[in-house]
């Protein structure tokens, strides 16, 4: 009697452990459901090999449900107050009845691999609100701090019914380049009086902003940020738009007292308002998905090259040629690509052979 009312008890909790199939993940995060939205993102960050197929179907089945979203990118200088400035924007979005996904993108130390993590304290209001979801996750050490599948974290998101997306990068650098290519709206926050040394490095990234704001503009600090505010319109009034069309407001805003919170989300609207019905928007993400698609295409490659046994082997002997100095970085490299071209070369000759071995042999052992 024992035994059979246990078994169920027993087949019960196995059910409750084991992992989501990718159908139920699928619905889990259309019904909104934060928890299953989480799997799904750890599904997508994964780097087992044995994960990227179940990835792919997830985000094959949610794609239908994806682009509705607004995609906001904001970036800034270490200490500028990105995240207490998204914290208060987006509570401001809340309270207007959105959804609202804020993706924080960590730096990944390149010694011990760990990463800090820490923006989702940094929002604590925004974090407990039931129509928020706050997703730190590690650079991984990829180009600019940029997490390598951003990208598909975004749609997921989407497909989860928010309705603004936000990333935050690291702070200034490559990583802006990467999110530019990713984002409809790109906001760079910047600092008044911060010094030439901060501010000598911003212009290549005000070229891509589509709005700039002078964060922390309050109590003493506002007469300072009203000089700023005039010397960055200045400034981009000598720069090509990042957006055809469209003039990048310069703004005040404080993310601590929400000062200046409303005009900076109206400006967003007004991006929208203004793109949208031309074709601007969908323009940018056509493009974007191209650059995407060779961006995954040189990825690959890599990858693929990187794993070829030959390369494996000739890359260990040759870079230790070139830490002795007795072969330069050039030639090793050519080295490299040839014993793998003929490596591949080999494998194509001795196709035919294996094929007509397999087609007249009579026992699957031997092929």
């Amino acid at each position: 009697m024992h035994e059979k009312t246990s078994e169920p008890a027993v087949a019960s909790v196995a059910q409750r452990h084991r992992p989501p199939t990718v159908g139920e993940l699928a619905e889990g995060v259309r019904r909104g459901d934060r928890s299953m939205l989480g799997r799904a993102i750890t599904l997508i960050e994964s780097t087992s090999a044995r994960h990227e197929n179940d990835a792919q179907e997830l985000l094959q089945k949610l794609m239908p449900f994806t682009g509705k979203a607004r995609r906001l990118g904001i970036t800034g200088v270490p200490g500028v107050g990105k995240s207490t400035f998204i914290d208060t924007l987006g509570m401001h979005l809340i309270a207007g009845g959105h959804r609202v996904a804020v993706l924080a993108i960590d730096p990944t130390s390149s010694r011990s691999g760990g990463s800090i993590l820490g923006d989702k304290t940094r929002m604590g209001r925004l974090g407990s609100e039931p129509g928020a979801f706050i997703r730190p996750s590690p650079s991984g050490g990829t180009l600019g701090g940029v997490a390598r599948r951003t990208r598909e974290t975004m749609l997921l998101c989407e497909a989860a019914g928010f309705d603004v997306i936000v990333v935050e990068t690291v702070g200034v650098g490559q990583s802006e380049t990467a999110l530019r290519g990713m984002v409809d709206y790109f906001l760079l926050l910047l600092l008044a009086g911060a010094g030439d040394d901060l501010q000598g490095i911003k212009r290549g990234i005000m070229e891509m902003a589509d709005a700039v704001i002078i964060n922390k503009a309050d109590g003493d600090n506002r007469l300072k940020a009203e000089m700023a505010r005039g010397e960055q319109a200045m400034s981009l009034h000598y720069m090509a738009p990042a957006t055809p069309g469209w003039t990048p407001p310069v703004t005040l805003a404080s993310g601590l007292t929400g000062e200046g919170i409303q005009e900076c989300w109206a400006e967003v609207e007004r991006f929208y308002r203004e793109l949208e019905p031309a074709g601007g928007i969908a323009t940018r993400r056509t493009e974007q998905a191209r650059q995407w698609f060779e961006d995954l295409i040189r990825e690959e490659l890599v990858t693929r090259f990187r794993r070829h046994p030959v390369v494996q082997q000739q890359r260990a002997i040759l870079e230790e040629a070139v830490a002795r100095q007795g072969l330069t970085p050039i030639r090793a490299v050519r080295a490299l690509f040839e014993a793998h071209e003929a490596a591949l070369a080999e494998a194509l000759k001795s196709a035919p052979d294996r094929a007509e071995a397999g087609s007249t042999s009579s026992h699957p052992s031997s092929i």
